[in-house]
């Protein structure tokens, strides 16, 4: 027997890391509850329970899983409980001798009509960075998430933009072998989105939607102009965020770019995890912004809806100089907030712009 001390209560749990000779289910569902009440302040919580529907949402999911941990020693990534959003389907989770290979498909919002809506994340994030904006998505279409490989350490993350797309392609051909396909990606989440749209439309098959949420290429790849205008706000962003860090950081980040995320605004995977998961997220993250700095877009024939942050940032100002040399059909939009605010903040409006998209694509 163990003990686990949460919220003040001193709980009482067999360690699930244990062979159980009698009821193993029975012993460990019983430790969820007690951890689940504790972590979610409500009483009684029942086997069938959903997390996110009894008052759960991300943080609440790591703190959840840091219970867990504490009590048994098995550690998994927050992430699984999307996967396993009950009591009864994480206990059968635990009874597994190691993780299971989860689809890279994650289930955000439950819905009853056809087609479902995918959604990418940015570098370096995780689909959990979507709760409050699904949340408020007014849809009756089920959307899932696209979680990149490697975020579980179990394989080793792309570093090309194209091999993500087609992960995703076979993964969501699973769930719905023919389009019309409803794609939306966030920042580097967007590129995949693209690459993933014209590999369907070359496969034959019909994009309903492509929505973009403030996704620019690498700026290696921006015309003459936009890199031009962009480089004096470069400057100025960095130098501001150097000048508040020791020597050490502040070099670390002149050589590490894709660590600079971490000294922005941004509420993105670092939030969500921790402890031995955090290594291969930030692997992910690493090898994602390789992806970025690789891939130049392709001329694309279909309909793109582009979101903008209105606050301008380290990004182009002006997505239509950006992407008309590779987009014919481009709508723009424009939400408050900056490229973070507008999905960890200012979601309101994001979701507004997206339920529309939707209506009009169903």
């Amino acid at each position: 027997m163990e003990k686990s001390c949460l919220g003040g209560e001193s709980v009482r749990i067999h360690s699930v890391s244990r062979t159980v000779e009698h009821n193993p289910t029975s012993s460990i569902t019983e430790a969820l509850i007690q951890i689940w009440q504790s972590v979610l302040q409500r009483s009684p919580i029942r086997e069938e329970d959903n997390f996110f529907d009894v008052g759960g949402d991300p943080l609440l999911a790591v703190r959840l899983f840091d219970e867990i941990a504490k009590a048994s020693g098995r550690e998994m990534p927050p992430l699984v409980i999307y996967h396993a959003p009950t009591i009864a389907a994480l206990a059968a989770v635990m009874q597994q001798p190691s993780l299971p290979k989860f689809s890279p498909l994650v289930p955000l919002k439950a819905g009853e009509a056809n087609p479902p809506v995918f959604i990418a994340h940015g570098l370096g994030g995780s689909v959990m960075e979507f709760f409050g904006l699904v949340e408020k998505v007014q849809t009756r279409h089920p959307i899932y998430g696209l979680q990149a490989m490697g975020a579980d350490g179990a394989d080793l993350p792309f570093e090309r933009i194209e091999d993500m797309a087609q992960f995703y392609i076979e993964a969501i051909q699973q769930r719905q072998p023919h389009g019309p396909y409803l794609l939306i990606g966030y920042s580097l989440g967007g590129l995949v989105a693209l690459e993933m749209a014209q590999r369907l439309a070359g496969m034959g098959e019909k994009i309903r939607l492509l929505t973009m949420l403030d996704a620019y290429p690498y700026e290696g790849f921006l015309g003459l102009w936009q890199r031009t205008r962009l480089i004096p706000r470069l400057v100025n962003h960095h130098a501001s965020i150097m000048m508040h860090l020791p020597f050490r950081q502040a070099l670390s980040y002149v050589l590490h770019p894709p660590k600079r995320a971490l000294h922005s605004s941004r509420k993105g995977a670092e939030n969500f995890v921790r402890g031995p998961f955090a290594g291969p997220m930030r692997q992910a993250r690493d090898r994602a912004y390789l992806a970025l700095t690789r891939y130049q877009p392709r001329p694309y024939s279909g309909k793109v809806r582009f979101v903008k942050a209105a606050t301008k940032s380290v990004f182009p100002g002006d997505p239509a100089a950006v992407w008309t040399p590779w987009v014919n059909d481009l709508e723009i939009e424009t939400v408050p907030g900056d490229h973070y605010a507008m999905l960890s903040e200012r979601f309101d409006s994001l979701a507004s712009v997206l339920t529309h998209h939707l209506q009009e694509g169903s």
